[in-house]
């Protein structure tokens, strides 16, 4: 039977290190005597102290069976035993002197610990390179709270850098300078790319599971709340409309924070001021303008034609007027207007909160698609994207499109 330099015996209170030397045990008997320890495999620091046996000076009579290790017929050729780990309730604690770090290291007794739970095979400490992490300590299966599942270890043992992707990395490295400045031909970081790709067989976890049934819940009952606006428009306010609408858009785009009504600018054409109907700041401080319009019955594009052409109406027009001239008003505004808003809105933000005024873009709430034909729809859109560099125009049939998709794909998820 083929056998490896490095085995584990145990009899449940001590882990032994069996050692088989190919070229005898006089060296490393030397070594350790010369240099007080041999390093085996990178890995293991095997001193005087750990020694409890060898070849030459056997355990004496049957103390190696009655160690629960068996008889030492098994042990062909020069062999050394070290004792590197002792009983700790259901884990082996390992001498921390054997593995050279700082970190306590508890395998579990059903562990089926081979010299590859230890050592790559071009001789580096996985558990070294585990306690650069700088974790508490490091368990190894078992039902500790903290333990690394024997399934998982085992994975990271299978998926630990060989020499060849090492090799291919430093390559990746060097390619990324010399691909700029010559013809060389191989892309040696896709290499390396496709290869870990192969390699790593890692899932990623499904983040959705533990919150989709509070997303669904929420999108679900936002639907139901703008589809109940929608049905009894004239039972709301504009002022309860629009705090309602921007609740469910600020929902609906949750790169927003916050949203500020009546919020001073001033007017740099005119020296006198003005007031946006919402100021919207993203999670980075910049700031953005929006304009929520009652639908009513009027239409964004008329109803009759300008040269085959259903333009947009009056009050679309109007509004996305309304919202450049804030815009640009907000861009000269510059620096002091950083200053001068966090001044006006500061309060409802955290302290160290910045407001940043940087090209601010609109977004238009407006209008309902329902009765418009096909043709007026398709110039609706053309009229969309015109202005986009100005304002996202959004309808209330959008909006309800929107809560409808996104709580179709939950549902279909779970």
């Amino acid at each position: 039977m083929t056998t490896t330099a490095v085995e584990f015996e145990d009899d449940g209170n001590q882990l032994i290190l069996v050692y088989r030397p190919h070229d005898g045990t006089n060296w490393v008997l030397r070594k350790i005597q010369e240099k007080g320890e041999v390093v085996i495999k990178g890995t293991f620091h095997l001193s005087d102290e750990h020694l409890v046996a060898h070849d030459q000076a056997p355990f004496e009579g049957d103390a190696f069976i009655d160690a629960g290790l068996g008889n030492t017929d098994h042990l062909d050729g020069p062999w050394m035993a070290f004792k590197i780990g002792s009983s700790y309730g259901d884990y082996f604690r390992l001498d921390p002197a054997v593995l050279d770090i700082d970190v306590p290291v508890l395998f579990s007794k059903d562990a089926p610990v081979t010299w590859r739970w230890f050592s790559t095979d071009h001789s580096v400490s996985i558990l070294a390179v585990i306690a650069e992490l700088k974790p508490s300590r490091i368990v190894i299966g078992g039902s500790e709270a903290d333990a690394i599942p024997l399934s998982e270890y085992k994975k990271l043992i299978d998926q630990f850098p060989t020499r060849y992707e090492v090799r291919r990395y430093v390559q990746a490295r060097v390619s990324t300078v010399v691909r700029q400045y010559s013809d060389a031909k191989v892309d040696a970081e896709a290499k390396l790319n496709a290869y870990v790709n192969k390699r790593v067989q890692t899932k990623g976890r499904d983040l959705f599971k533990p919150v989709r049934q509070a997303e669904i819940a929420k999108y679900e009952f936002l639907l139901e709340q703008l589809q109940q606006m929608l049905d009894s428009e004239d039972g709301y306010s504009e002022a309860v409309w629009q705090k309602e609408i921007l609740q469910i858009v600020c929902l609906l785009n949750p790169k927003y924070i916050a949203a500020f009504p009546e919020v001073e600018i001033p007017d740099t054409d005119s020296g006198t001021k003005r007031f946006l109907d919402f100021l919207l700041v993203d999670a980075s401080g910049n700031v953005d303008v929006i304009e929520i319009k009652r639908p009513f019955a009027k239409g964004l594009v008329t109803s009759t034609t300008y040269r085959d052409n259903h333009i947009a109406s009056r009050d679309l027009s109007g509004t996305v007027m309304q919202i450049e001239k804030y815009l640009r008003h907000l861009n000269r505004w510059g620096a002091k207007g950083e200053t001068a808003l966090r001044k006006q809105i500061g309060d409802k933000l955290p302290s160290d909160f910045k407001i940043k005024i940087t090209n601010p873009c609109g977004v238009i709430i407006m209008g309902r698609e329902k009765g418009l034909t096909h043709a007026q729809l398709r110039d609706l859109e053309v009229t969309r994207r015109h202005y986009k560099h100005i304002a996202d125009i959004v309808t209330y049939d959008e909006l309800l499109r929107r809560l409808k998709f996104i709580l179709k794909h939950l549902q279909a998820e779970s």
